[in-house]
């Protein structure tokens, strides 16, 4: 083989798999990224809520602060509910667009296999 055949294979090889595959693999380390950090706030959230109920459980000293604790409690469990939905669709937001990228960037790699292979007949 000549160099210049090695290096053509080099570069068909680059082309429609080396550069495809970095490319996909660069989309799928941001969309792990970012679903972590969704994981990671929400997670510092839903601990900080925690804490400060265990913290309001704390200062119950008479009968009548029970009372009062429930009441904030139905208020906790609508926020929660509020939160948990945010989230929910904040990582369907971001599974969605993952999606959508990856198809363009298959969309793209076929396109471009199809040219090349149109281009060698």
């Amino acid at each position: 083989m000549t160099n210049q055949t090695v290096n053509q294979i080099n570069e068909q090889f680059e082309t429609y798999f080396g550069a495809p595959a970095r490319a996909f693999a660069e989309l799928t380390i941001s969309h792990v990224e970012a679903l972590v950090n969704t994981q990671v706030e929400a997670s510092k959230v839903y601990t900080e809520l925690s804490l400060q109920q265990v913290r309001k459980a704390l200062e119950i000293k008479q009968p009548q602060d029970v009372q009062g604790y429930i009441q904030g409690q139905q208020d906790v469990a609508k926020e929660l509910t509020e939160r948990f939905k945010g989230d929910a669709e904040k990582v369907v937001a971001l599974n969605r667009q993952f999606a959508e990228e990856a198809q363009k960037l298959t969309q793209q790699n076929v396109q471009a296999a199809s040219k090349a292979a149109g281009s060698a007949k």
